[in-house]
Order: C-alpha cells, then structure tokens, then sequence
C-alpha cells in the first residue's frame, strides 16, 4: 500500500513538474544568427491566407486591395516575390509589384486539365506582354512531374510555348530528384529551378542539419547541370505539424532555418526563394496542420520572428503556467472534502498537469483543426479528458488519505444495462470514469488506426490524452477489484487495437520521432489500464483452480 501510494505520488508530482518545465521551456530565449540586414532575395506567394480563402475553390478570387496590402508588407522584407498562378486575381500582381519595387518570378499553373491549362496559359501570356518590365523570369508548371499531373513530354511542350512566346528566361520548378530523373526538360527551359526542403524529403533531415542539407543537395544538381544557373526555387521549414522522425516543426526551428539559410546562402551567392510568404490555412486538408504553417507570417499578417536577436517558441507561454494554476486550484474546490492535505496536495498536482497538458492541447487544435467540426471534435475531447482526470484525482485523492475502495470506471455493457434499467453497482462517479474512459479510448483507437494505415499528414495528440492516459494507469495499479472482466470484452477488444497499433506506429515512426514515442507511451499507458487487471483476474482464478 505504502509503495503504491508513493507511485501515484510520484507520477502527479511528475506531470505537474513536466507541464511546468514544458511551458518554460517554450518561454526560453534562444539565440540565433542573425539574417541579413538588407532585404532578403524572394519570397513564395500566395494570397490565400484569410478565412474562407482556397484556391481549391473555383469562386475565390482576391481582390486587387489585398494583394497590394500584402505586397507592401513583403516589400520591407523581400525584392522578389514569386507567384505560381495568374488566376484568381493574380494576374494584376506584377502591375502591383511594380509599384512596390518588387521584382516578380510568374508563376503559370500547369494541372492534369488540358483546358485548365490552355486559359492558364493564355492569360500568362498576355500578362507577359503588359508586364515584362517587371518580371525576372516565368516558372511554367510547379511540381506537375511530382503530382504525375501531365508527362514529361507534354510538359516540354507548354515550356516551349511560353518560351516562343517571350524573350524573359524560363524554367520548370520541381523537387530536386525529379530534374535529375527527367534531365529532358533542361532542353525547353533557360534554367532550372529546384526545390529543397528538407522535412519533406524521404529521409527527413533533423532542423540542426538542414542547412548543410540544402547545400550538398544544391552542390550534387550543379553538378549535374554545370552549365546551367541553378535557382533555390523552393526551401523553408515549418514553424507547427507533425514530427517526421527526426524533423521537428516549430518556431525556433523555422526560425533558425531561415536566418542561418540566408547568412550562409549570401556568402555563397546564391540565388533562393523562400517558402512562404503567409501561413496558408486551407493546406492543412491536402497536408494536415504542417501544411498550414510555412509562412515567415501567420495567416493574420504578423511576423513570427525578428531577423534578427532571440527568438521564443512561444512568446505567450506564460499562459500555459497560468492555465496549470487555474487547473490545480479548480481541482481542489471539486475535491471531496474527506480527502485531508495529502489528497489535496494530489488534487492540485494533477491539476496542475492537467491544466498545462491541455492548454498545450488546446493549441494544437486550434493549429490543425480544418473546420469547425474538427475544431468541435477537438474541443469535446479536450473536455474529456479534463473531465476523465479530475475524476480519476479524486478517487486516487480519496484512497491515499483514508485507503477509500478506489473508483472503478464502469465497463460499457454496466453503462448500458444502467441505461435501460436504472440499475447498477457503479456509483456516479464511476459510470462518469467508465464513460469518459469509453470515449477516449474509442478515440484513441480511431487515431491509432490512422496514424498507422495513412500517417504522413495526421498528428500526435499527446497533450489531450497523456494525462487521462496516466489517471487511468494509477487507478488500475492501485485498484483491487478485479472482477469486472465478464463487462469489459468490448474494452479489451479497443485496448488490444491501441496496443497493437501504437507498437507499429513506433516500430514505423522511428525512435528519433519523439512525439510518435510520447503518443505511443499513452496509448499502452491506456491500454494497459484496461487488458492488466483482467489479465491479473484470470491470473488469481487460475491459481484458485
């Protein structure tokens, strides 16, 4: 008992310091190289970036106000922008880049749509003749090998048409393996256009060694084509998203990327546009919510960081400490009385826990949520899991002051035949534990199942489900009623899908993937409070017999 009672203390006293160490960690000042003090070569843009704006919509068009606002602001930053389509009211944007001392990379959009195209590039064309003054060069076709939107011989072919068309330079933009893999497209353009970024590559490369990625990548295509300018067409880091093995999204990292990039990329002269101009919301249903965050500026028009002095991941971080505040006092009025210092103390450190894990929860949501069902959905869980903790506090809370039987969460078959009936053994608090267990780990299984099946764009919510992940656990190690087997088949049978999926997850994520490692913990954590004390019930009846 005396052990037991030390664990739960120890994994509260735990989380909350986590939680507390977690926000502070995001309050710390890191230093970084400065960018340089002029303006920077080029910047991706697109002016898709204010709510209900897609250019997956075909009745989305921005208005020639926005796009000069917009355009004002990167000119302090940027002497290039490059675009990569002229439709959808882009193609006033080089009549607007004028006026703002911008030079203009014309992007022209080439899909799998042969009259789509054809008005694409129509309209590039005319755009050409009244704004050739302003424009450095015309990028035809951006990624269309890598979608497999056209063959590389059609493609060679609208190359050749804007070419007959212009007498400014012309290029093709794509990852860098795929001008290597069809090195035919060099004979239609004037120069080649790579991108290279190296959180999307097949081997993600860790944010500490992406710079030098970029440059041996850039070294291996001149190369290759050594008679050719080589233009950076494409390269950034995400600031929010998903880890892919060793490559962390996050502010300090987009940071880091971006000034070091350009410091080293100006001492080697090298010609580079960045990705991008503004987050782009509506990317987060083609990418998930790393999609959404490449921008130097969110979605609103704020800088992300300076270019120059220490940079923090998270500039409101104190918030996260005021939320575990708020939590641990909120748990402590919704104590039992009966519970003593002790389990008050225990009330609060969860709480406290509770309170940081889902602040940081809360802001995941509201970073990758799609629509507003998703940000519901997102947001019902998050109250669960709050709910599912403070319960699962108070029956640890009342257990460690006075040794109270500690609360059961009522299987779902108990919850149902309470439903039709009206009668149970459970008490309320454990058919609210039961229900709430029943919700999260059903969610939990949903996740487990998509992360392993389709995981390149879907997240690991860690924050929303370690704490109630870790509530459960306590209240299965100290619990000694055991005898709930015959109600839990359907419990078990989700238990064992976490179990078994999240140990794929973690053999394909990778161990350097330390979000995927987190996620995996709380899903056995979970799973485990559900399959361990029916395995230990037919344990004892084994021995009996």
């Amino acid at each position: 008992m005396h052990m037991k009672r030390f664990a739960v203390f120890a994994v509260v006293f735990a989380g909350a310091i986590a939680g507390v160490l977690h926000w502070a960690a995001a309050g710390r000042q890191i230093d970084i190289v400065d960018a340089p003090s002029d303006r920077l070569p080029c910047v991706s843009y697109s002016p898709f970036h204010r709510p209900g704006q897609s250019p997956l919509s075909k009745t989305s068009v921005i208005g020639r106000s926005q796009i000069d606002a917009d355009l004002a602001q990167i000119a302090r930053s940027f002497r290039c922008v490059r675009t990569y389509s002229v439709g959808r009211g882009l193609a006033e944007l080089p009549a607007i880049a004028r006026k703002h001392g911008l030079r203009v990379l014309l992007g022209l959009w080439i899909g799998p749509d042969a009259e789509d195209n054809e008005r694409e590039i129509t309209q590039g064309i005319a755009v050409l003749k009244r704004d050739a003054d302003v424009i450095n060069a015309v990028i035809v076709g951006n990624e269309v090998l890598l979608r497999r939107d056209q063959p590389a011989a059609e493609l060679v072919h609208y190359l050749r048409r804007v070419r007959a068309a212009t007498r400014l330079p012309i290029t093709y933009a794509d990852v860098w393996e795929f001008w290597l893999r069809y090195p035919e497209i060099l004979q239609a353009t004037t120069f080649v256009t790579v991108h290279i970024l190296p959180y999307w590559e097949d081997e993600p490369i860790a944010a500490d060694r992406a710079v030098d990625h970029v440059l041996n990548v850039f070294d291996r295509v001149r190369d290759a084509f050594p008679d050719r300018r080589i233009l950076i067409g494409e390269t950034g880091w995400p600031s929010a998203g998903r880890q892919r093995e060793g490559a962390l999204p996050s502010l300090v990292n987009q940071a880091t990327f971006v000034r070091t990039f350009a410091h080293v990329a100006q001492e080697r002269a090298l010609d580079f546009n960045l990705v991008e101009a503004y987050d782009q919301p509506w990317k987060r249903h083609l990418e998930g919510t790393v999609g959404g965050h490449w921008g130097v500026c969110d979605a609103q028009g704020e800088e992300k960081f300076s270019r120059t002095g220490p940079v923090t991941e998270n500039p409101l971080w104190r918030r996260g400490w005021i939320a575990a505040a708020c939590m641990a006092i909120l748990f402590a009025v919704l104590s039992t009385t009966a519970i003593g210092v002790s389990g008050l103390l225990l009330m609060m450190l969860a709480g406290a826990a509770c309170g940081a894990a889902l602040w940081q929860g809360g802001l995941d949501v509201s970073h990758g949520a799609r629509d507003s069902l998703e940000a519901g959905v997102g947001g019902a869980y998050i109250i669960a899991a709050g709910l599912a903790s403070l319960f699962a506090a108070r029956g640890l809370a009342a257990w460690c002051h006075r040794g109270a039987p500690i609360s059961r969460p009522a299987p779902v078959a108990a919850l149902a035949r309470w439903f039709t009936t009206n009668e149970s053994e459970f008490d309320a608090g454990e058919r609210a534990l039961g229900l709430l267990r029943f919700i999260l780990l059903f969610g939990m299984a949903v996740l487990c199942l998509l992360l392993f099946a389709d995981p390149r764009y879907r997240e690991f919510p860690v924050a929303i489900f370690i704490v109630p992940a870790c509530g459960y656990g306590l209240l299965s190690l100290v619990s000694e009623r055991r005898g709930d087997s015959k109600y839990q088949p359907e419990e078990r049978a989700i238990a064992l899908v976490v179990a078994i999926c999240s140990m794929g997850i973690a053999i394909q994520e990778g161990w350097q993937n330390a979000q995927a490692m987190q996620w995996c913990a709380a899903c056995l954590i979970f799973a485990a409070s559900v399959i361990a004390p029916w395995q230990r019930s037919g344990a004892r009846s084994d021995a009996r017999r």
